[in-house]
C-alpha cells in the first residue's frame, strides 16, 4: 500500500514523534510510505527515520518563499500537485492546519483522506477561523481521528457532520522498550521531570509553585523541566522569586529524552489541556512513576488513578503539591506505581497493538494494507454519524 502522511514539519514535538513512529512502521513492514513536511523547508529530521521512508520537504518544491495569502496558496498548490502525481492510496494528515490543508489538496483527486486531530478542539484555544475552518473541511474526509474517547463527544459538538470518527491512540515506538538501564550514578540527589513546551499549555508556573511548597520538605529532590519556548523568562523569574535557582532546572531540549525519563526518579505533568499525553506515557512504560493532573484530555485513559499513576484536579496547586509529597515520599509507592504503569501502558500502546487499529481503519474506507488483502472486523473504536 502506498502511504502518504502529511505533518506541518518534524520538529521535536510530540506528533512529530507519533508521525516518525507511524511512517517507520509501515514501512518496515512493507508499505511504501511517504512522509512530507508541508510547510518547513529542507533540514535534518529531530526523529530517526527509516531508510525505506521517503521524506521530502513540500515549501522546497515551492521556490522563492513567500508569507501571506499568495504564498498559501502557492504552498497549497504544490501539494495538491504532488498528490496528484504520487497517487497514493491513502494520504493521513496531522494537526489542524495540515488537515484543513490536506481537505483542500484531495477534493476531486479519489484519494482516500484521514485527518487526525491531536488535541481536545474544545479546549486548545485555536482561533474562531481555525473552529470555522475545520468545521468546513473535515467533513469532506473519509475519516477523522482523535486520540481519546474522551474528546469524541465535545468534538462530535463542533463538528457534527464528519463522515466518520474513530479513537486512535498514539503508538510507543518499539525502541522505547529496550532502552537500556542507565549507568549507575553516584549522585544523591532525586530527580522530578517532566517534558514539554514551555508554553501556557503545559502549566509550569503551577508545577514551579506546587514544587516550591514543598521543596524545603524534600531537600534531596530536584525538578528539571525539558523543553524550549516562549515562557522561558517568565518561568525563569519565578523560580529566582522562590530561590530555587538550585532545585529547578530548565535545560532546554534533550536529544535523548527516554535516557533523561530513565534516570529520573518520578514524573509529572502539569498541563491544562493535552491531546494525549505522549511524555506521560512514554515515562511509565519506561517504569518511572507519575503523577498528572486529570486536564482534558489523556491523562484520565493512559492512567488508571491510584493504580499505576496519581491524578489530581487540574488546576489545583496544593492538590498537586499533595501528590507530589506523597509520591515522593514514598519508595514503595513509587515501585509500585512503576511496575504497574510500565505493565498497562505497554500492553495498550505498543505499536503493535495500534498498528491494528489502523489496519481496521483503512480497511473501514475501503484501503487494503500490506498485511490485509481482505477487509477486517472493526476492532478500532468506531463513532459513526449518530448522535451520541
Amino acid at each position: 500500500m502506498n502511504i502518504t502522511l502529511l505533518v506541518s514539519s518534524m520538529g521535536s514535538g510530540g506528533a512529530e514523534r507519533v508521525a516518525a513512529t507511524l511512517v517507520n512502521a509501515w514501512s518496515e513492514r512493507g508499505d511504501n510510505v511517504t512522509l512530507v513536511a508541508t510547510y518547513s523547508r529542507k533540514r535534518a529530521c529531530f526523529y530517526a527515520l527509516s531508510d525505506k521512508v521517503r521524506f521530502i520537504h513540500l515549501a522546497d518544491r515551492v521556490g522563492k518563499r513567500r508569507v501571506g495569502v499568495i504564498g498559501y496558496v502557492e504552498r497549497q498548490l504544490a501539494l495538491r500537485a504532488f498528490i496528484r502525481e504520487s497517487r497514493p492510496d491513502v494520504v493521513v494528515s496531522f494537526l489542524y492546519n495540515v488537515n484543513v490543508a490536506s481537505v483542500l489538496a484531495t477534493v476531486g483527486q479519489r484519494v482516500p483522506l484521514i485527518v487526525c486531530e491531536h488535541n481536545d478542539p474544545s479546549a486548545d484555544g485555536r482561533s474562531p477561523f481555525w473552529n470555522l475552518a475545520t468545521r468546513i473541511a473535515y467533513p469532506y474526509a473519509d475519516a477523522v481521528t482523535v486520540l481519546t474517547e474522551n474528546v469524541v463527544k465535545p468534538f462530535r459538538a463542533m463538528i457534527p457532520r464528519v463522515r466518520h470518527m474513530a479513537v486512535m491512540p498514539n503508538p510507543l515506538p518499539p525502541e522505547l522498550f529496550s532502552q537500556p538501564a542507565p549507568a549507575a550514578s553516584t549522585d544523591a540527589r532525586m530527580r522530578l521531570v517532566s517534558f514539554g513546551r514551555l508554553h501556557p499549555q503545559k502549566n509550569y508556573g503551577l508545577l514551579i509553585d506546587s514544587f516550591a511548597s514543598i521543596a524545603k520538605r524534600f531537600p534531596q529532590w530536584d525538578l528539571t523541566i525539558w523543553g524550549e519556548g516562549a515562557e522561558r523568562a517568565a518561568l525563569q523569574a519565578r523560580i529566582d522569586q522562590h530561590g530555587l535557582n538550585e532545585r529547578v532546572f530548565m535545560p532546554g531540549v534533550t536529544s535523548e529524552p527516554w535516557m533523561e525519563m530513565r534516570r529520573a526518579q518520578a514524573f509529572v505533568m502539569s498541563s491544562r489541556f493535552e491531546g494525549f499525553g505522549l511524555a506521560l506515557a512514554e515515562s511509565m512504560a519506561l517504569g518511572v512513576p507519575a503523577v498528572a493532573v486529570d486536564c482534558p484530555s489523556g491523562p484520565r485513559d493512559i492512567t488508571r488513578d491510584g493504580e499505576d499513576a496519581l491524578l489530581v484536579p487540574p488546576n489545583d496547586r496544593d492538590a498537586l503539591a499533595a501528590a507530589l509529597t506523597r509520591l515522593l515520599g514514598d519508595e514503595a509507592l513509587r515501585a509500585e506505581l512503576a511496575r504497574k504503569g510500565a505493565e498497562s501502558i505497554r500492553e495498550r500502546y505498543a505499536v503493535s497493538a495500534i498498528l491494528r487499529l489502523w489496519d481496521d481503519l483503512f480497511a473501514h474506507i475501503g484501503v487494503c494494507t500490506a498485511d490485509a488483502q481482505q477487509p477486517v472486523k472493526h476492532r478500532v473504536r468506531n463513532h459513526q454519524r449518530q448522535a451520541l
